[in-house]
């Protein structure tokens, strides 16, 4: 047995986070993995999991293997995605980690239609609105909403994006009219608390000066759904993402407030680690969900 095939047990292991769920992602027996990686830790020298009935946990040198190892068995991996390539052959598992306000809105449609167009991977879509370290945790490529800051990851922006400040007709002829951004300090509002800065929320004057309004409102959700269905509902008013607004304000159950101040510095962005070797498959996602957004704009 070599020992490239006692790490990819070892690496099957910690990623489903446990020997029986990676026996039944991979198809292997649970004993057989356990062999592998008992093996594994004998031709090291070296404990890399700590085993108990219920649970197992990694060990120092667990953890450090499991760093390098992952990504030397990416690269060659890797490789091999190259040489398949030429031959349009995309094989094996694609780990996708998403927001789930994007899995949520009809955008996240373009998952679907991705797998739906390469059969042929298996996808692994993750929604967390955490920040995920893709390298740690062993995730190909990350879709995020955000504005986009240094990093050593690469990433490729697959569309423009805004924050809407919105308010049913109803609301608004209640409570309106609004001159400016700082009125919303004294009008409920819904505060989603996802958002960094939920209760603070950014604007910016003409000349580009950045400035914040503190709201309160009497609901607090984590989810901008929530807070559209809310802000149809004449709670209050909302900041919600263009692509959950657009078809509200769309059937006139929202509209628009201050759209000359809002900031215009983030993007739906395909975000994946530096590599000598770009996974064919990663590539391949990465220009599909670029073109689709093309597409429907």
């Amino acid at each position: 047995m070599d020992t490239l095939t006692r790490i990819r047990a070892f690496i099957d292991v910690v990623d489903a986070e446990g020997f029986s769920a990676a026996a039944r992602r991979v198809g292997k027996s649970k004993a057989l993995l356990s062999k592998y990686v008992r093996e594994l830790e004998d031709e090291l020298g070296a404990l890399l999991l700590n085993r108990t009935t219920r649970q197992f946990s990694l060990t120092e040198a667990g953890h450090t293997y499991y760093r390098t190892a992952s990504e030397i068995l990416k690269e060659i991996d890797n490789l091999a995605d190259l040489v398949r390539a030429n031959n349009s052959d995309l094989r094996g598992r694609l780990r996708i980690t998403v927001p789930r306000t994007f899995v949520d809105a009809d955008i996240g449609q373009s998952l679907i239609d991705f797998g739906k167009e390469h059969p042929e991977l298996s996808l692994e879509i993750v929604s967390d609105d955490r920040f995920i370290d893709l390298v740690e945790e062993g995730f190909d490529v990350a879709v995020r909403i955000t504005r986009l800051e240094d990093s050593t990851l690469i990433a490729r922006k697959l569309d423009d994006f805004q924050i809407l400040v919105c308010v049913s007709p109803h609301f608004l002829a209640k409570a309106g009219p609004f001159a400016h951004p700082t009125d919303l300090a004294h009008v409920p509002c819904i505060l989603d608390t996802n958002g960094r800065s939920y209760s603070n929320w950014r604007f910016v004057e003409p000349d580009g000066s950045p400035f914040t309004v503190p709201v309160s409102g009497p609901i607090e959700v984590n989810s901008p759904l929530a807070a559209a269905r809310a802000a149809v509902s004449g709670i209050g008013v909302a900041i919600l993402p263009d692509f959950i607004a657009r078809p509200r304000i769309k059937s006139g159950e929202l509209v628009t407030l201050f759209e000359d101040f809002l900031p215009k510095d983030r993007g739906i962005y395909a975000i994946y680690p530096h590599r000598r070797y770009l996974p064919a498959k990663v590539r391949t996602f990465v220009d599909f969900l670029h073109g689709w957004f093309r597409k429907i704009r």
